[in-house]
């Protein structure tokens, strides 16, 4: 799943998948820290660092779909509230 693509439901370019995050005691994934797209971060309001990426943890049950690219089951506007996380 590293480096696909994440799309919303109202076809937006959120970014790229850059990990994953598991519960160790079920062994499930309970987020994706979701790499975001320049324009997402713009879309966001986040500062973007200078060196690196900016992340967001992007809970499991927004995936609608899985292909070529991960589709979500919101639009943008109901992700702006994603909060930042750093990748493991």
């Amino acid at each position: 799943m590293k480096g696909m693509k994440v799309i919303t439901a109202d076809a937006f370019a959120l970014g790229e998948v850059g990990g994953a995050v598991a519960d160790p005691k079920t062994w499930q994934i309970t987020h994706l820290d979701l790499e975001l797209s320049k324009e997402a971060i713009k879309e966001f309001a986040f500062k973007k660092p200078m060196l690196g990426s900016l992340y967001v943890c992007l809970p499991v049950t927004a995936v609608n779909q899985v292909g070529d690219v991960i589709t979500l089951n919101q639009s943008l506007a109901e992700f702006k509230n994603l909060p930042e996380c750093k990748p493991e």
